[in-house]
């Protein structure tokens, strides 16, 4: 089920709202977002289910063990042992079989090939996502940040909860502990018109911009070999476009549904592409992952202290498991180690590169990002060498088709991601003449639905 479908839109989400606030009680209202999760991701793979109930009943019970033992070798355990659990559940799933292809493809180069078979494997939707939920609460638990809930409900309600299961933002619990414990509270009125103001907004942006951007340029990049270089940057930069308002605009959409159920979700991007370096790019992009991997990555491995040598050691490491959390493909690790080095390197330049125009820094920042989103966009390393050559070797091939209707597209979202204010820099309380042309833009959105094939959001494949 898509926030973008009819069914999502008409029936599933009326339900649910209706409901929730027909109802009184804490547990009660725990419940009912516990099982309107569990049916809102039923709808890929009932299957799954089980595998994210197992995940939510381990860490719960570690959370309670932790809350009740001062032993430290016991808490070490109840430390360990989820965690390992959880990233066993999410390699297995994830990573066995290019775990397995790479081992294939060694062989091969040793002279020595092996056919390992892969393994009838289906990735579940959201794992990701709800695998650093749970790993997170334990480890806030463990150290002492967040005091472990009790109730076996408001946990399962917080690795549930529809509205960010499957493509994040990657919520931790002390982030909406406090809303999750005055759940029972909560004013309907309070969040509505800014609940729905999010919502309507992450809509369009995933309908109307980043579906627009991609029914041009997702057909030209199936013939990738065959496109000049103007077409190439042509689709690299619509593409840099298309993942940030799809992507952007699911997390607007995850707030706004939050705020509709009283429970406030964290911001997950900043306006991205005004970043003046790459660590400003990375303060503003995917904001809840980025805080993760350096929280639960970067510091514990010794952050910004020691030599240099060891910080660039702990940025390398940190980012090349940022890149391979988010696709089992070795494009995804050579993104995430070309950030890395682009973050060693702003470390050397830093006094200066803070000397340059602030429009210069800011525009060879989107630069550097764009040329990054190849390997992120490419579906295998032939393709990102042959789209970076056709960037950089410049050579004639075919147009894109529709390209100044994609070259327009470019310009507005240029225009919004450098000059508009993001989503949470509104006031949301709109005048009558603002109000009705969001709502005129919420029905072009939905006639865009009725028109086509529900688009699923890019973040669900990770």
């Amino acid at each position: 089920m898509l926030f973008n479908s009819l069914e999502f839109l008409y029936l599933f989400l009326p339900v649910t709202y209706f409901v929730f606030w027909g109802l009184r009680t804490k547990t009660q209202r725990y419940v009912w977002l516990t099982l309107t999760g569990y049916l809102f991701y039923a709808s890929w793979n009932y299957k799954f289910c089980a595998l994210m109930a197992f995940s939510t009943a381990v860490a719960y019970v570690a959370g309670l063990g932790l809350l009740r033992s001062r032993d430290p070798f016991r808490r070490k355990l109840l430390l360990v042992i989820p965690v390992v659990i959880d990233l066993a559940l999410l390699s297995v799933f994830k990573y066995t079989n290019f775990t397995l292809e790479t081992v294939n493809r060694l062989t091969l180069l040793l002279g020595t090939p092996s056919e390992i078979p892969f393994l009838n494997l289906v990735l579940p939707v959201g794992i990701s996502f709800y695998t650093f939920h749970t790993i997170t609460y334990i480890v806030d638990a463990y150290r002492g940040v967040v005091t472990p809930t009790r109730n076996l409900f408001e946990f399962s309600c917080y690795v549930s909860l529809f509205a960010q299961l499957v493509a994040g933002p990657i919520v931790r619990f002390r982030q909406i502990e406090a809303d999750l414990d005055q759940i029972d509270e909560a004013d309907r009125r309070r969040y509505l018109n800014i609940g729905w103001s999010f919502f309507v907004i992450g809509l369009v942006k995933k309908v109307l911009v980043a579906d627009s951007i991609a029914a041009i340029i997702d057909p030209a990049l199936s013939n990738y070999a065959e496109l000049s270089s103007l077409s190439i940057w042509l689709c690299m930069l619509g593409y840099t476009y298309q993942l940030y308002f799809d992507f952007s605009g699911y997390s607007d959409m995850a707030v706004g549904l939050g705020y509709l159920f009283g429970l406030r979700l964290p911001q997950n991007f900043r306006s991205p592409y005004k970043a003046t370096d790459i660590a400003d790019f990375w303060r503003r992009w995917h904001i809840s992952l980025s805080s993760c991997l350096r929280d639960y990555l970067y510091i514990p491995l010794g952050g910004g202290r020691g030599p240099a040598w060891k910080v660039s050691r702990n940025v390398m490491i940190s980012m090349l498991l940022g890149g391979l959390w988010h696709g089992a493909n070795w494009t995804f690790v050579l993104w995430g180690g070309y950030h890395g080095l682009l973050l060693i390197g702003q470390r050397v330049v830093a006094d200066r590169w803070e000397r340059l125009p602030l429009s210069l820094r800011r525009m060879t920042t989107c630069l550097l990002v764009v040329i990054g989103w190849v390997f992120f966009r490419s579906t295998g390393l032939r393709m990102a060498m042959t789209l970076l050559g056709g960037m950089f070797l410049w050579h004639g091939g075919a147009p894109v088709v529709a390209q100044t209707t994609l070259f327009i597209l470019i310009l507005v979202a240029t225009a919004i991601t450098q000059f508009a204010p993001n989503t949470f820099e509104l006031r949301h309380e709109w005048s009558a003449t603002a109000a009705l042309g969001l709502a005129a833009l919420f029905l072009l959105s939905l006639l865009s639905i009725y028109g086509t094939k529900s688009s699923p959001f890019l973040y669900f494949q990770f």
